[in-house]
């Protein structure tokens, strides 16, 4: 037994070893400076940090290094706020404006109906961004639908900052008070802020852009439900585990994380094959895999880009953060790789998104 035992703990050893040198062969032929990646299997995990901090250095990634999530955050508000359904202070379906007045929406009467249920799915007509949101003129831009609401699938960071501003005029606390209480704390994810924090400045990762080249450590002073979560691998990966099982939430609300608000019908774009195997739950997409149903999704803050995708059926995560312009050019090599050979179909629907 001992033998046997030995002999399955070298193998398991090989095959990491393998593994960490193929995404290492990855990185460099696609350019890309640092990367994150955690895959676990019924409770059994593979962590990897590769790369560079800050391309030419020696700051290497670490498992602690601070990468911005972008969108990633998103998921994390979403989860929030069903966590905020439970506890009865948000209603999916009630208007938003009847909860609190949103200004830059003033001057559009259209948006008397949106509800949280059409942020959570993208389907508020809003745009992605009505200018550059880390300028300060933006807080107060004036926001037109492009769409009318709930007629098509829209992705749009300012709905997930309408939603926000909700959330915290119910409760009386910022994004980060509350993500910090209903997720972090509870979720043990203590390297997870929605702002900057100073404990990140000794390790946190410089974004790269499409040569390699630094760019610049963000330092966000407020929290935005659409782009501003700064995390570890570590830490989003032990969220995953609760936003594939539901827990935390009640059993009918964990539904939501895994059942279509929407088939994720483009406003724009035509409509290809690609799309029978893409939906939108109340969060977090949905595919349809050759590896069985799984949600997903994309971050991307332009020099900091990351993606996840999780099959409950087969309880496994796969997680990876990069702090580079190239990084989701990885993404189907990454699936192979730890999922196995398919058809996975997010990166194919997103690239006809884009």
């Amino acid at each position: 037994m001992k033998v046997l035992l030995t002999c399955l703990l070298l193998f398991l050893g090989f095959n990491s070893l393998a593994q960490q040198a193929e995404l290492q062969a990855l990185l460099n032929k696609e350019n890309v400076t640092g990367m994150q990646l955690v895959y676990t299997k019924k409770g059994e995990t593979k962590q990897y940090s590769l790369g560079l901090r800050k391309a030419g250095t020696q700051q290497a990634v670490a498992a602690t290094t601070t990468f911005q999530a972008a969108s990633l955050g998103k998921v994390v508000l979403a989860y929030t706020a069903l966590r905020l359904v439970d506890q009865g202070q948000l209603d999916l379906d009630k208007p938003l404006l009847t909860y609190a007045p949103y200004p830059r929406l003033a001057q559009e009467p259209r948006a008397a109906t949106i509800t949280a249920r059409m942020v959570l799915g993208h389907t508020t007509g809003l745009p992605n961004w009505a200018g550059y949101p880390l300028a300060e003129s933006w807080k107060t831009s004036k926001l037109t639908l492009n769409f009318a609401p709930d007629s098509c699938w829209s992705y749009s960071g300012e709905g997930y900052v309408w939603l926000q501003r909700t959330l915290e005029h119910i409760t009386g606390q910022t994004l980060e008070q509350l993500a910090q209480r209903e997720v972090f704390g509870p979720l043990k994810m203590p390297g997870s802020s929605f702002i900057w924090q100073a404990r990140f400045a000794a390790n946190a990762a410089f974004g790269h852009d499409k040569a390699g080249k630094p760019t610049e450590i963000k330092q966000f002073t407020e929290p935005n439900g659409g782009f501003s979560l700064l995390t570890n691998a570590a830490d989003y990966s032990r969220f995953l585990q609760a936003l594939m099982s539901g827990r935390g939430l009640k059993p009918a609300t964990a539904k939501l994380l895994t059942t279509p608000a929407t088939a994720a019908t483009r406003c724009t774009t035509p409509v290809t094959a690609t799309d029978a195997n893409i939906a939108w739950a109340w969060g977090v997409g949905l595919a349809t895999t050759s590896h069985g149903p799984a949600q997903w999704h994309w971050g991307d803050n332009g020099d900091f880009r990351g993606f996840f995708m999780t099959f409950p059926d087969t309880k496994e995560t796969l997680l990876f953060l990069t702090n580079s312009a190239n990084g989701l050019n990885i993404t189907d090599e990454i699936l192979r790789l730890f999922v196995g050979p398919g058809q996975y179909q997010a990166m194919q629907w997103l690239a006809e998104e884009k």
